[in-house]
């Protein structure tokens, strides 16, 4: 019951029409990325993202005055320029290989199914996604968070956008949700093949290391599957490459603040490793889709140059999946399999809307 007593209004449907095809939407979904490289959208998109309390479980109004009194005052500059470092022609990577990953799905599904690509942050939105797929006539939506392993601070928050929008219709499609793919075949078997790929054309490093991006350990004792899944997923990787337990490590980056996040920390690894002699350390990162700041920014520049500087000889960084054949191939495949068994509406009938219409329907 709201509190002003009010009733809630909900989204009309003034373009329905009976008798209409239905369609099925497919919802992809991106962390996200600003507009460009400079400190205005940077801080604007790190408004957005840090404002949402699956990514940071602070109380609210102490978090309220840690981000607007000092984070989007120093950090949207900094990584404005670390952003500048790897934005393209044609704009962030992030959203360029996105893109070529929808098109790909969409490709590949041919018209079983729309796809629209969304972003958690930033453009295009979720709601206006939805808005598309809807006008579409999809009365089915499948959303597929890009994040293989699944985590409350990225996959549920997915969650949570959707569903504020859907909440908001006065007719709700039919919905379903996929949590994650960590394990998945096709997954494992794209990974092992783009390293071995990369090995065959740049050699191979004495060492490789999987860094996924880090969140506060608190996740994992307050049950989020995270961890586990990152675990699962280098174990199998590993596996596929027939690799000794001496060959590959496991480590989490990005971390921020002063809690404890889930060890081991991939740049304090860097340095033991280059400390130790290491001549070349090959570094993957299984969580990400796509490249992005994290992958392109931050390990393949900012570690690689920690690594010479603690005494190791090249840090290599190996693309992620991306817009590769494979892994679109993958991604169409698990959609599918996800769509199986979904019965079909017969509203789409011509003979419903001369019925409604005899019934006194206006369309």
């Amino acid at each position: 019951m709201l509190a002003s007593g009010l009733m809630p209004t909900y989204q009309s449907t003034p373009d329905f029409e009976h008798g209409r095809s239905e369609s099925t939407g497919i919802l992809l979904v991106n962390l996200g990325t600003p507009e460009e490289p400079s400190a205005p959208a940077v801080r604007r998109f790190l408004k957005q993202f840090l404002s949402d309390p699956r990514v940071i479980e602070y109380p609210r109004w102490l978090w309220w005055l840690i981000l607007n009194g000092v984070i989007l005052r120093i950090r949207p500059s900094r990584s404005a320029a670390a952003y500048q470092k790897i934005w393209t022609d044609d704009g962030s990577p992030l959203m360029i290989f996105s893109k070529a990953i929808a098109d790909g799905v969409q490709a590949q599904l041919h018209e079983t199914a729309n796809v629209e690509l969304a972003m958690s942050y930033g453009e295009p939105s979720i709601d206006a996604a939805i808005d598309r797929l809807l006008a579409q006539g999809a009365r089915r939506l499948l959303v597929l968070p890009m994040y293989p392993q699944y985590s409350g601070t990225t996959t549920a928050s997915v969650f949570d956008a959707v569903a504020r929008k859907l909440n908001g219709l006065r007719w709700i499609p039919e919905l379903r949700f996929i949590n994650q793919y960590h394990d998945e075949p096709g997954y494992i078997d794209s990974l092992a093949a783009s390293i071995r790929e990369f090995w065959k054309q740049e050699g191979r490093g004495t060492r490789l290391m999987f860094s996924f991006h880090g969140v506060p350990r608190s996740t994992l004792m307050k049950g989020d599957p995270y961890h586990c899944q990152c675990q699962k997923t280098a174990r199998l990787v590993a596996a596929a490459l027939e690799l000794g337990d001496d060959e590959w490590i496991l480590s989490f980056q990005s971390r921020v603040g002063r809690e404890e996040w889930l060890r081991p920390y991939t740049d304090e690894t860097i340095v033991e490793l280059g400390q130790q002699g290491l001549d070349r350390l090959d570094v993957v990162c299984p969580g990400f889709s796509t490249d992005c700041l994290e992958t392109l920014e931050e390990i393949a520049m900012q570690n690689a140059e920690l690594f010479l500087e603690s005494g190791g000889e090249s840090l290599h960084y190996i693309p992620a999946l991306n817009a590769r054949d494979d892994h679109v191939r993958f991604l169409a495949d698990l959609i599918e399999r996800h769509l199986g068994g979904w019965p079909r509406s017969y509203s789409d009938d011509p003979a419903c809307r001369e019925r409604a219409l005899a019934m006194g329907a206006s369309r």
